[in-house]
């Protein structure tokens, strides 16, 4: 198991930031490029939850997506062509007294077959740069997006 940690300052409110990441309409590969839309299914939605599956490049993963606490989202995968296990991400919210957002982010991915196992060895040495510098990708496209 691949447990990976970085942290984002965003100029958005945490309500901002989630508005943002749950919105599964299109358009939703411009925040996350690890999502194009030809793999985006939302399976269930309602208040502070979704059951949506996501991906890009052969990759692919069923999230449950868990906004109820306003500081957090918590994204427990259900099911993957890669990941099982415990894998998933959290993102915690901190207002700061200057208006911005930090946003600390747990990734865990725990391999479910050879090819998940072999990629969570690849992450162990480059994932926090890999998976930080996209997470950087959407923080600025969620600035961008809400024009602060």
């Amino acid at each position: 198991m691949t447990t990976i940690q970085f942290k984002e300052t965003t100029k958005a409110t945490p309500e901002q930031f989630v508005a943002a990441v749950t919105d599964f309409g299109p358009g939703r590969e411009k925040l996350f490029g690890n999502s194009t839309d030809g793999y985006l299914k939302v399976h269930d939605q309602g208040p502070g939850f979704a059951d949506v599956t996501e991906g890009s490049r052969g990759i692919w993963e069923r999230l449950r997506y868990d906004w109820s606490d306003p500081n957090r989202i918590v994204m427990t995968t259900t099911d993957s062509n890669l990941w099982g296990g415990h894998s998933g991400h959290t993102y915690t919210f901190t207002r700061r007294p200057d208006g911005m957002t930090d946003v600390d982010v747990v990734v865990v991915r725990e391999g479910k077959n050879l090819k998940g196992r072999l990629i969570g060895l690849a992450l162990v040495v480059i994932g926090k740069s890999f998976l930080g510098g996209e997470f950087k990708k959407t923080v600025n496209a969620i600035d961008a997006q809400i024009g602060r």
